[in-house]
């Protein structure tokens, strides 16, 4: 899967071009200067490639009226250092970690210093960069693109993310510049787990206690990039890859910097592995980047498993891991056939049975069902509430089958399968679950014509 960086000064369109690709609209407004999202990572497809891309423009903040901001550090700094410090930073991001670059400059306006910041920083790399002059409505607007040929970038494409004029052209260019992106597989078979989480809640701590008890690295993986840290371990008779992914490097004394690399860096460990251990601080309680890591994770197709460390810092009672344990499930909602595990890493507790955990949910992912077997479960419980469409016509799903995929995946031959709601597509879900389990693993269910 290849990685698409948005970069662009504020308001030049990078959350509606990234709103468009996705295919959503995931962006919200925020009270604090130039966070304009709640999701600042999605991913969509185009001409059978796969793509992950980025909304950079979440952490750079915007200019106020005011002539000065106030540092992390309680000193006062220049609004105008504060801001192209960001935005070079911003644009250092796309350099290390994107496979490709879009700058976003805008086409209404016009050519901007800020512009000409962005490009310098990008033209000295060795990236690709493709440069979207957004706000190009019509033909008539056409015009006002060759200003921007001043940037030095020969991939220039005049482009509205709004109505989505000239977008397919705009990919067609993407997906020449990037490579197919597919991590290859292991040539041992050796499975990759990441080990990811918010900032602080003990990843590294986590991983370093498997390795140093294990005494079983081989090596460092070569050809690691970024800031995660692949290490091979052998764990009950198999080697495995752990994925670290708590190096971040502080680049920038800007709080919202440092928790948009830290997600970055979470999705793209996500990306790279085959199972995922998340590690939950059990002294905060569930939060709400929690929940998206979780979200995401699954959303992946990746096989999952919910690790609570710091338990020891919990004040216990009887029922209290049990009642801990039901507030994460109603927390995840239909995200609660995730297990969870409550570990200490400080108190090397569980902390091996949280690895053989994740290892045995990944073995789930395996499952295969044999169609008859499926189809005398499935086919009363189908009788009995059958799904109907929007026009009240009963939907006739005639079998079931588990089609061949790295994860579970059911086709259901129906009459209508484009009628066919979401809420019975879970329907369904849910009891395969509850005859199958598939603890910690996404499974998929496609409705298809009979």
């Amino acid at each position: 899967m290849s990685t698409i960086a948005i970069v662009g000064r504020p308001n030049v369109g990078k959350s509606t071009l990234f709103n468009r690709l996705i295919g959503g609209r995931h962006a919200i407004v925020d009270d604090k200067p130039g966070v304009t999202r709640d999701r600042i990572y999605g991913s969509f497809e185009w001409q059978g490639k796969q793509f992950t891309v980025i909304d950079t423009g979440g952490f750079v903040p915007a200019q106020r009226s005011d002539s000065k901001q106030i540092s992390r550090q309680g000193g006062s700094q220049d609004s105008r250092s504060v801001f192209e410090n960001a935005i070079r930073e911003q644009a250092q991001y796309a350099v290390d970690e994107a496979d490709a670059i879009v700058l976003v400059v805008d086409g209404d306006s016009g050519l901007h210093p800020i512009d000409k910041v962005l490009a310098d920083i990008l033209r000295k790399q060795s990236k690709k960069v493709i440069l979207a002059v957004n706000k190009i409505d019509d033909a008539k607007h056409e015009s006002g693109v060759g200003q921007f040929f001043e940037l030095g970038f020969e991939n220039v494409r005049g482009i509205s993310a709004q109505l989505g004029r000239s977008i397919g052209d705009f990919l067609d260019e993407i997906a020449k510049m990037t490579p197919k992106g597919e991590m290859p597989e292991d040539p041992k078979g050796r499975k990759r787990i990441a080990v990811i989480g918010k900032p602080n809640v003990g990843k590294s701590s986590f991983v370093n206690l498997l390795l140093g008890e294990e005494r079983s690295i081989v090596t460092d993986i070569p050809g690691t990039t970024r800031d995660s840290v692949d290490s091979l371990m052998e764990f009950e008779g198999k080697e495995i890859i752990l994925i670290d992914t708590a190096g971040l490097r502080r680049r920038s004394r800007i709080k919202e910097s440092v928790e948009f690399f830290s997600a970055l860096r979470t999705f793209q460990s996500v990306e790279k592995c085959d199972g995922a251990i998340i590690l939950f601080d059990a002294s905060l309680g569930v939060e709400k980047q929690d929940l998206q890591i979780v979200e995401y994770t699954i959303e992946q197709g990746k096989p999952a498993i919910i690790g609570i460390n710091k338990w020891d810092l919990v004040e216990k009672s009887a029922a209290t891991a049990l009642d801990y344990e039901n507030a994460v499930k109603a927390k995840l909602r239909i995200y609660d056939f995730v297990p969870v595990v409550f570990v200490s890493v400080l108190k090397k507790q569980r902390v091996q049975k949280l690895l053989s955990k994740c290892l045995g949910v990944m073995e789930t992912s395996k499952v295969k069902i044999k169609t008859s077997e499926l189809n005398a479960y499935l086919q009363p419980i189908i009788d009995k509430s059958p799904p109907f469409a929007r026009t009240g016509k009963e939907i006739r799903i005639k079998y079931a089958t588990q089609v061949d995929s790295k994860l579970p995946t059911f086709a259901m031959f129906a009459s209508l399968p484009e009628e066919v709601s979401e809420n019975y597509r879970r329907f369904l879900e849910n009891k395969i679950r509850e005859r199958y389990s598939f603890e910690g693993v996404p499974i998929r269910i496609v409705f298809r014509q009979k």
